[in-house]
């Protein structure tokens, strides 16, 4: 029973690790040094591959690494890689399914947290500048974008 705890807990650590590193990263290097690789998200445009995505390459060849380095004991190194995948797996599916239809499988949330989130990471885009940007988290974005408009 210990063994599955401690798997469950370096899963949600991997998870959590990457949304606030995620956020950081966002915000201080992507719309920083990285801005002219981050711009081409932003640019809107309609091809398969943007070179933006080179960041979500980099993101799963950290998660690939640490599998590997665990696999053998499956210590934390293992979960957590596991973890990252899982956020990666996630955020392909709100971010690039759901908010920007990538691959048209979901419609636009109509209510609740993910009507949330895509409002946030919309209002993210609104500024097609490096500069001015909000917003810069997936899955933990401020509670005025879970408000009703009336």
């Amino acid at each position: 029973m210990l063994q599955y705890m401690y798997a469950i807990v370096f899963i949600v650590t991997g998870f959590i690790i990457m949304e606030l590193s995620g956020w950081l990263i966002h915000k201080y290097i992507m719309h920083g040094p990285l801005w002219n690789i981050h711009k081409t998200h932003h640019q809107h445009s309609r091809g398969w591959f943007e070179l933006n995505d080179l960041f979500s390459l980099v993101f799963g060849l950290i998660a690939i690494i640490l599998i590997v380095l665990g696999a053998k004991n499956l210590d934390a190194r293992f979960w957590i890689g596991i973890g990252i995948s899982l956020y990666g797996m996630s955020y392909f599916i709100l971010h690039d399914i759901l908010i920007h239809r990538r691959v048209k499988w979901l419609k636009k949330p109509k209510s609740g947290y993910l009507l949330g989130i895509f409002r946030a990471h919309q209002a993210h885009h609104v500024n097609n500048k490096r500069d001015d940007a909000v917003s810069f988290g997936l899955f933990l974005v401020p509670f005025r974008y879970f408000k009703s408009k009336k």
